[in-house]
This record gives structure tokens, sequence and C-alpha cells, in this order.
């Protein structure tokens, strides 16, 4: 089934709706600080609507975006999956957020949800992408079980292959470990026709929220202390490295033209780096390694 301006619009209306409803329960939760709006306009075509929560006492930062944009050629970072499709005029729509708690037992969580179609000959060619994942600093056993099951609920029959896909995503090479804990992740997704499809992604966006939320609600007030900060913001280092060295989304949207600002709001507000650092063995930072960051059947 091919799409049209009815299906586009269809799939935007409920993208601007869950950014919406995704802010408006971080707020609730947040209780310190509040959400800033930042509508903006591409110069080639498109815009977007950015959403920061910043220096929160729950959040330390949450970004949640919105954007739709155009061009007359598909960047690299699309072309590269895609090279029938050089150089033909494409409109991209998304929400991605990205939340850094403060608590270091709170975990990190990605989600994306987008939208491609790209004009081929007389046919529009169209594909979903997108997933969510959990970057915990402390690993805990039923926050992970949890996580997966929601995951499961959202994907029904293709979480396997999503779950599987994400692991493999989600990795650092150079480092030969996973960012951490995986979730779902898929791309270039039609399978079923457009209604099919877009109802799959309707369910990931919609599982969100129940799949995050109860994990901050039992970790936010937890007691810490410096070592464990300092173990945050080594682990958001990890971070910064698969979005800036193997992310497509963040490749697309820079080599697109796109906001740098909004492209780059998934980054934590601070970070750090120590050479050659290793976890003391048998401690709760060796268990995130030992137990966590390795491949995983959660649910079984």
């Amino acid at each position: 089934m091919s799409v049209g301006p009815h299906q586009t619009a269809e799939v935007e209306k409920y993208l601007r709706a869950l950014q919406e409803r995704i802010c408006v329960a971080l707020a609730a939760e947040e209780g310190k600080a509040a959400f800033t709006r930042d509508e903006w306009q591409r110069e080639a075509g498109g815009g977007g609507v950015t959403r920061i929560l910043a220096d929160g006492a729950v959040f330390e930062r949450a970004g949640v975006g919105f954007s739709t944009v155009q061009g007359d050629a598909l960047p690299p970072a699309a072309s590269k999956q895609r090279p029938e499709l050089a150089g033909r005029k494409w409109k991209a729509l998304g929400v991605s957020l990205v939340i850094h708690p403060r608590n270091p037992y709170v975990p990190t969580v990605h989600m994306n949800l987008r939208f491609f179609v790209a004009q081929h000959n007389e046919d529009a060619v169209w594909w979903f992408g997108g997933g969510f994942d959990l970057t915990p600093y402390y690993g805990f056993e039923g926050d992970a079980r949890h996580w997966h099951a929601t995951a499961k609920d959202a994907a029904g029959e293709a979480y396997p292959f999503f779950k599987k896909w994400c692991d493999e995503y989600f990795y650092l090479p150079h480092r030969k470990e996973p960012r951490g804990i995986g979730g779902l992740f898929f791309d270039d997704w039609t399978l079923g026709g457009f209604p099919t499809a877009f109802t799959l992604v309707k369910s990931i966006g919609d599982h969100f929220l129940p799949a995050y939320l109860p994990i901050v609600q039992a970790r936010k007030d937890t007691a810490y202390g410096e070592r464990e900060r300092e173990f945050q913001l080594l682990r958001r280092g990890r971070y910064v490295e698969v979005n800036l060295v193997h992310d497509r989304g963040t490749l697309f949207g820079l080599q697109s033209g796109g906001r740098t600002e909004s492209i780059l709001m998934s980054m934590p507000p601070l970070v750090s780096w120590r050479y050659d650092w290793q976890p003391e063995p048998g401690s709760k930072e060796a268990e995130l390694y030992e137990k966590f960051l390795v491949p995983r059947d959660w649910i079984a």
C-alpha cells in the first residue's frame, strides 16, 4: 500500500499528541522544574518543537522533541541504506526523547519513533523506525524484567526480533559492551502495510510511560553518594560515544541540516571519561557489567 498526505497527517497528529502526553507525565513526576517550549523552523523546509526540562529534582535533563523536515535529496545516513532513493525528495517526521535522571539509581532512557516518505519514480516509498531502550547505572533484576515485559506487550510477536536488533544496534564495538539493557529497535519497517505498521508504532509509543515511570518512582528517592554520582557520569560517557559515533538518527539530523541544538539535546548535561577505569571486583559497579551489560532473556 502506498501512502499519501492523509496517512502522513495521521502520523503527525499521533506524534504531536504523544510528545504532549509524555511531557505532561514527566512534568508531573518531576514536580520542581518545568518544560520550556522552543518552536523552530528549518530553512530548507519543515521545523519542529523541542521541549526541554533542565535542573530538576528528578530529571537533570529531559528533552522531548517533535520534528517534521523535508528535502530534495536524502542525506547519506538514509540513502546509504536505500541507495535507490539517492537524489529523491523526502519527508521525515519523528518524536525523539532522552531523559537523564539526577539520581544514579534511576536509568537514562531513550525513545524515538519516526516515519519516512521518499519519492521513487512515481511511487512514494515509506517506512517506520525507532524503538526505546534503557541505560541503567545500577542494575535491578525487577526493573529489567518489568522493562522488557512491557516492551513485549508493546511489540507483540515482533518483540524477539526487535530485542535482538536493539541489542546489536546499541552496542559499542570499540569497547565490546552494550550501552544498556536494550529494549526495542526497528528500522525500514513496512511489514503488513501502512495500517498494521502504524498500529505497531502507536503501541510502542503508548507503552513508553508504563515501561519507564514505575522504575523512576521506585528509585528516585534512593540515597546515593559521590561514588554513585561519579559512576553515573562515567557511564554517561558511553552514552555520548554511541550517539556521536554510531547512531543513524543523530547522523541523519546533522547531515540533513537539522537544528543542532535540538539534535544534540540527547547529550547529558555532565559527563566524565577516566583513563582505563575498571570497576572494583565484587562491587555494585562490577555487577552492572557482569549481570546486566550482557545478552539476556529478561522475561524467561
